[in-house]
């Protein structure tokens, strides 16, 4: 199964970034928050990255992280948006 990760802006620009997953060729990057299954709690660190905590439990199930500067070589030109974090 196609199971990628890339730490995207978390708003399309150039601010914070998180962890984005991409369970299918050719679909686009959807935030973590996104997949309930896949996704785990936070770590209730300030100023913590977004998503550090699936990011540790999907490397260690076998996912594969993609380069930031590469993620649209890995799938659609865009990533979705979500209000869920």
């Amino acid at each position: 199964m196609h199971r990628q990760m890339c730490w995207l802006p978390k708003s399309g620009g150039n601010g914070e970034k998180i962890l984005y997953l991409q369970t299918e060729p050719g679909q686009p990057w959807r935030p973590y928050t996104a997949f309930g299954h896949f996704a785990v709690p936070d770590y209730p660190i300030p100023g913590g990255s977004k998503g550090w905590a699936t990011y540790q439990k999907l490397f260690k199930a076998g996912w594969t992280l993609v380069p930031s500067a590469r993620a649209n070589e890995f799938g659609t030109s865009s990533y979705v948006e979500s209000k869920n974090f």
